[in-house]
């Protein structure tokens, strides 16, 4: 993991920007708002200096391999309350990140538990692994929030946003040299979630 720069910075704050966007339009019209976050996103990825895709790799970079949009892959869900516990997600190098879980989400698709990851900051974590998993999406897993990071699709005290389309890989699925907390068994989903970010050949400048 790469420490603090003025770089990693100014990426933590278009990656705020492009949350607060979705969260400020999302409603109003879902598909072109994922639309500009996805332009947002590949953008970040081919031209910023701590982009997780190696340098290397930028100048063919193109796009990230996704999903069509799919409205029937977001919610609007209440938090059920949990006797708050102690969890682990560890990485596939083997770190360890202290969770606690606050809450679970039901949803047509499988249940998933809502963490508070406790590193830096703190803040609402939702890792998940689905049928997809392995083949079609990282075999670890995927993100929804990581709201510490700016992953952070909305809701209040009423219910959180889930929305599948915004499902993300890690940063390690594209350079070893990053340590991401992976999904923790209680989170794995036996269906699979066919939105959101995908694997892809690296024909044409995608990557995964």
């Amino acid at each position: 993991m790469q420490g603090m720069s003025f770089t990693l910075l100014d990426w933590r704050r278009r990656v705020a920007a492009m949350y607060a966007d979705v969260r400020a339009s999302a409603d109003s019209d879902p598909e072109a708002s994922l639309a500009r976050f996805r332009q947002a996103r590949d953008r970040l990825f081919a031209r910023h200096p701590d982009s997780p895709i190696p340098a290397a790799a930028r100048p063919t970079f193109t796009s990230l391999p996704y999903w069509p949009y799919d409205p029937a892959m977001r919610f609007v869900v209440a938090v059920e309350p949990m006797e708050p516990a102690e969890a682990t997600a560890s990485s596939i190098s083997g770190d360890s990140f202290a969770l606690r879980t606050i809450g679970r989400v039901r949803l047509p698709i499988g249940d998933l538990e809502v963490y508070w990851i406790e590193v830096y900051g703190g803040g609402v974590f939702l890792p998940f692994r689905d049928g997809t998993s392995g083949s079609e999406t990282y075999g670890a897993g995927r993100y929804l929030l990581d709201t510490v990071k700016g992953a952070d699709l909305g809701g209040d005290e009423r219910g959180l946003v889930i929305d599948f389309n915004y499902a993300y890989h890690p940063s390690c699925v594209y350079d070893p040299i990053w340590s991401c907390p992976l999904a923790p068994r209680a989170n794995w989903l036996e269906a699979p979630v066919r939105a959101g970010e995908r694997l892809g050949q690296p024909e044409n400048g995608n990557v995964g």
